[in-house]
């Protein structure tokens, strides 16, 4: 509960400095996975660890409650221009992963920085950057890397690091590169607060509700994820797709389009699992690994920057908007709920429903992936 008070405090803090101060320029998601790295790493609260069960809990049930109540937001006449230009970037991002992996490998020196499971190691952060999680364990599983704990922790380690700066760098990045100009675009999808494609501010997270409104949702809200993870127990189908073609389905209905709360409550869900994201820094983790961290770093720096390279390189030559970029790299490197952190903190309720499915996407191919390139480090 006291971790759980330090997170709800954090979120309050940076949702006030987002409205109130200077840094509104940064935004409210980005501040929030700061301040909760930095109260993490000085002892206020534990870093990530399976061991902090509320950690545990934002993972494995708020996340997915949160991706529910943002779709039911969603109206899908307002979604499709997104798509393709979407897929298009997203794939993008995995061949910048996997031309980082292979750069990162070299830049370290490969089985003399890891030994003979180097290839093994290649193969996992290929699968984790084009995914997530489930593809790093997958590969790490079939290789036997767990038995080696030094390079399974330490790599686990970098990993979450990695994954919370990367999260902080998408979030920046498209306001240093400069928002898109063609506002007219938005305001022809934002005619209506149903329409995905309506850009968010702080203002409009800010809702009139009671606790008849709240009640509702959180009865809707977690049937849906039960649900979702009964039927993906039935027939093996992933659960994300489940939740989301559910949500969708729903979001359609002139009731469920009329609920009042769906900004707030969606968002501040998102926000919580922002601030675990931000707990995933542990530095301390890294300098206990010694030198090991230290090529660790060094590799999966040459990842990120040539993903990142790729990505934003490749859509500046396209000439497509640096949100749509960061959105997509976002999916690669942290999944489907990050993705949709990163759409919704940067006002772009039109990506959120293609963040998601590229994330679940990522999910499919990212393991196939890093096996192939295990194959070929080999």
């Amino acid at each position: 509960m006291l971790i759980l008070a330090v997170l709800g405090l954090n979120i309050a803090i940076s949702e006030w400095l987002a409205r109130h101060t200077w840094l509104r320029h940064l935004g409210s998601a980005l501040l929030v996975i700061l301040l909760t790295a930095v109260t993490a790493n000085i002892g206020l609260i534990p870093t990530y660890s399976s061991e902090v069960a509320i950690y545990g809990v934002v993972f494995s049930h708020v996340a997915p409650l949160a991706i529910f109540l943002l779709l039911l937001q969603v109206n899908l006449r307002g979604i499709l221009r997104a798509g393709v230009p979407m897929l298009g970037m997203f794939f993008l991002g995995a061949l910048g992963t996997v031309c980082g992996v292979m750069a990162g490998m070299a830049a370290v020196g490969g089985a003399e920085a890891f030994g003979d499971l180097h290839w093994a190691l290649g193969g996992m952060f290929t699968g984790t950057y084009i995914g997530g999680s489930i593809n790093y364990n997958a590969v790490a599983l079939e290789y036997e890397v767990v038995k080696e704990a030094g390079l399974y922790a330490g790599a686990a380690a970098v990993d979450s690091a990695a994954t919370a700066v990367w999260m902080a760098v998408t979030v920046a990045l498209p306001r240093l590169l400069g928002r898109r100009t063609a506002s007219s675009e938005r305001k022809e999808t934002s005619a209506t607060p149903a329409v995905a494609g309506a850009e968010v501010s702080p203002e409009m997270d800010t809702e009139t509700v009671g606790p008849f409104d709240v009640a509702l949702l959180m009865a809707l809200g977690s049937a849906g994820v039960w649900l979702s993870d009964l039927i993906a127990a039935w027939t093996g189908a992933p659960s994300v797709l489940i939740l989301t073609t559910l949500a969708l389905g729903l979001a359609q209905l002139p009731p469920v389009q009329a609920l009042r709360g769906t900004r707030l409550t969606g968002w501040l869900t998102v926000m919580l699992f922002l601030a675990v994201i931000g707990a995933l820094c542990d530095l301390h983790a890294l300098a206990e690994i010694g030198p090991l961290a230290l090529r660790l770093i060094l590799f999966v720096t040459v990842i990120l920057t040539i993903h990142g390279l790729v990505v934003f390189g490749g859509g500046r030559l396209l000439r497509l908007d640096p949100e749509l970029s960061a959105v997509a790299s976002q999916a690669n490197i942290g999944g489907s709920t990050s993705a949709l952190a990163l759409a919704r903190s940067l006002g772009r309720g039109d990506l959120v429903l293609p963040a998601i499915l590229l994330g679940a996407l990522g999910n499919g191919v990212g393991t196939y992936l890093g096996f192939l390139v295990a194959a070929w480090l080999r």
